[in-house]
């Protein structure tokens, strides 16, 4: 049963909308709440109505059937239309009881959000089922290992943060502006977009709470996708068609005709046995090319409504505007065209209805859906790739809106120019993903190309913390959101990373080769970078070759950093090894600057504590050792005072 929108799209609009986002999502949830269960009453009382209705109807119908009288069948009569406006009555409320449930569980994950509470945050989105056939380049494969090492997908991840897109032509949108940059000039119309979008909650939770509903799954989106824009199969065999017009006719008139004597025999019975002999040749076909629509009628019919809300909003910035523009163009059409493939498939329903089998022998009634869906897909198949890569874009832009609305104190980023002088500049950088009242920030440069950031520090002080933190911005930035910063400024930018390499036992290939790999490729892809002169490489490296001895690992280390800003790149690298620092090639290259902890005992015990702020310098302290002595293992009697071994890495 069609929700009645414009009555629910009225209570939407009343909703509180406060701009503190906690306050916002608290006060949203009490209202949702209070609709849901009120709902929940009414179609509970519509339901016992038409149970007792339809129970009342039939002792009725029975009394008047044994015992006669009209009054008996009127009342009966009367009863059962009870009944049925009762049922559709249940039906509609089930649909608005179902739509609050949604908009009340979105209140409770927008809370969730802004406590980085990750296990009560849906993980919606998914790979794209056409991610296999991505080709295998170099600047795909980097980007893969970008996403690991920086936690941009998966759970826990930039991805999970917004998770607001609900359909899978939004996800896979948001996910490849996560992980390819745009241009400048496009980040800033969307930058625009974001901000007009970030205040505008009911229509954020419209775009959230229909892809709820419809729950596509993205092979279902897909599939839906792919049997749009194919040809039409029955027109292969043209007579098929011809015969599904034809036979119906003929059965009619040869059953007349027997009926009223002009033909003595059942001639009707040969065009039972010919349809019977066209659906043994060609009816599981003609099955399996209606089941391919059947199987995602409910995901793709709720879109109808909402490409014709979206007609009806006005924006100011000039992307959505040209959005809206495209939209309003087509979506009048989608609207329509989308209502009407609902239609054809409800006609197709038939099928399996306990007649199913006499329509199908009788009348044809599986080739009649296909000749109607194929008209469908020949009138509108070619566009509705395009209906959902607009609507796609409007909820990409509605998922960074909704980052932004939650975290207020973000700043949107400057894209500079590119020039001699580019460099990544942010005060108070934090990273995203860490609950706001955890996340400790720091005053961060990276550049000029040429020059890179040295981080030292020992075991667990936010080392990697901070170069995660500086690549998740980046991904923010370059996709036009609002980054976890005071300000920031950055020229366009081609990040490699090699953070997280793993061995393959399958593969035979241990620690050091994979990091050797890793190396490579970022070596390969900002090299490439270099030369088109387009965006200025920036590599984080964290704990680089620590998979090999300190006298080759200090060699090799030194050749790859000087290799890179050679041709013209900039970057960050972390290290416990001291000695990185002081290389004569290297030193005037870097800005030295580092983290350090602070070691106590008392009566509990040895503790240690670390305050992740970033200072000027070489670290002056290790902690390997004292790390040892923390979780219980034999440890030297005295831990004061750097080592040489303890620049290995441990545990960080």
């Amino acid at each position: 049963m069609a929700l009645d929108e414009s009555a629910t799209r009225a209570e939407l609009a009343d909703a509180p909308t406060p701009r503190d986002p906690q306050t916002a999502y608290r006060e949203r949830l009490a209202y949702f709440t209070t609709l849901r269960d009120a709902y929940n009453r009414r179609r509970y009382g519509w339901a016992n109505l038409s149970v007792v209705a339809f129970l009342g109807a039939l002792a009725l119908l029975v009394v008047a059937a044994f015992e006669g009288g009209g009054w008996w069948l009127v009342g009966g009569l009367l009863a059962l239309a009870l009944f049925v406006v009762a049922f559709v009555r249940q039906a509609q409320l089930d649909e608005r009881h179902r739509r609050y449930v949604a908009l009340c569980e979105l209140s409770v994950e927008g809370q969730a959000r802004l406590r980085r509470d990750w296990s009560h945050m849906t993980l919606r989105a998914a790979p794209s089922p056409a991610a296999a056939e991505t080709p295998e380049t170099p600047a795909n494969a980097l980007a893969a290992s970008n996403a690991a090492d920086l936690d941009l997908l998966g759970h826990a991840s930039l991805q999970h943060l917004l998770h607001t897109a609900t359909t899978p032509a939004g996800q896979e949108l948001l996910t490849a502006w996560l992980l390819a940059p745009a241009p400048p000039a496009l980040i800033r119309e969307r930058q625009a977009a974001v901000r007009e979008l970030a205040p505008q909650l009911n229509l954020r939770d419209e775009l959230s709470v229909f892809g709820k509903l419809s729950n596509m799954q993205a092979s279902e989106y897909q599939r839906f996708i792919t049997w749009a824009g194919e040809s039409a199969q029955l027109a292969r065999g043209s007579w098929l068609s011809a015969w599904s017009f034809v036979a119906p006719l003929a059965l009619a008139l040869l059953v007349a005709a027997q009926i009223s004597g002009v033909i003595p025999y059942p001639l009707w019975l040969l065009v039972l046995i010919v349809n019977v002999g066209v659906i043994q040749q060609r009816g599981q076909q003609i099955e399996t090319e209606v089941d391919r629509v059947a199987g995602t009628r409910n995901a793709f019919l709720p879109y109808a409504g909402l490409f014709a809300f979206l007609r009806t909003q006005r924006y100011e910035a000039p992307l959505l505007r040209r959005t809206h523009d495209a939209l309003e163009a087509v979506s009048g059409s989608a609207d329509a065209q989308l209502r009407t493939l609902g239609r054809i498939m409800r006609f197709g329903d038939a099928r399996l209805s306990v007649i199913g089998p006499a329509l199908q022998i009788g009348l044809l009634w599986n080739v009649h859906t296909l000749r109607l869906l194929e008209g469908w897909r020949a009138r509108s198949g070619s566009r509705v790739a395009g209906w959902f890569a607009l609507l796609a874009e409007v909820e990409a832009l509605a998922g960074l809106g909704a980052l932004s609305f939650d975290n207020p104190e973000w700043a949107f980023p400057d894209i500079t120019a590119m020039s001699g002088t580019s460099r990544l500049e942010a005060q108070a950088l934090g990273h995203p993903l860490l609950p706001p009242d955890a996340c400790v920030r720091n005053d961060v440069t990276v550049g000029p190309p040429g020059t890179f950031l040295l981080v030292t520090g020992s075991n667990m002080s936010g080392k990697s913390t901070l170069l995660r933190a500086i690549g998740v911005n980046v991904a923010l930035a370059q996709a036009g959101a609002p980054v976890c910063a005071a300000s920031m400024s950055l020229p366009p930018l081609a990040l490699g990373s090699s953070m997280r390499a793993q061995d393959s036992l399958e593969e035979g290939v241990s620690y050091f080769m994979a990091e050797l790999r890793r190396l490579k490729q970022v070596v390969d892809y900002l090299r490439a970078v270099a030369q088109q002169g387009e965006r200025v490489p920036i590599f984080l490296l964290d704990e680089i070759l620590s998979g090999t001895n300190t006298s080759e690992r200090q060699i090799a280390a030194r050749t790859v950093i000087r290799h890179l800003l050679d041709h013209g790149a900039t970057g960050v690298v972390s290290t416990h090894d001291l000695t990185l620092a002081q290389a004569p090639d290297l030193t005037p290259l870097s800005q030295a600057v580092h983290f350090t902890e602070r070691f106590t005992r008392d009566a509990n015990g040895p503790a240690m504590t670390f305050d992740y702020i970033l200072r000027p310098g070489i670290a002056t302290s290790v902690n390997a050792l004292k790390l040892m002595e923390l979780v219980g293992l034999p440890a030297p009697d005295s831990v004061d005072g750097p080592r040489p071994e303890d620049s290995q890495r441990v545990g960080q």
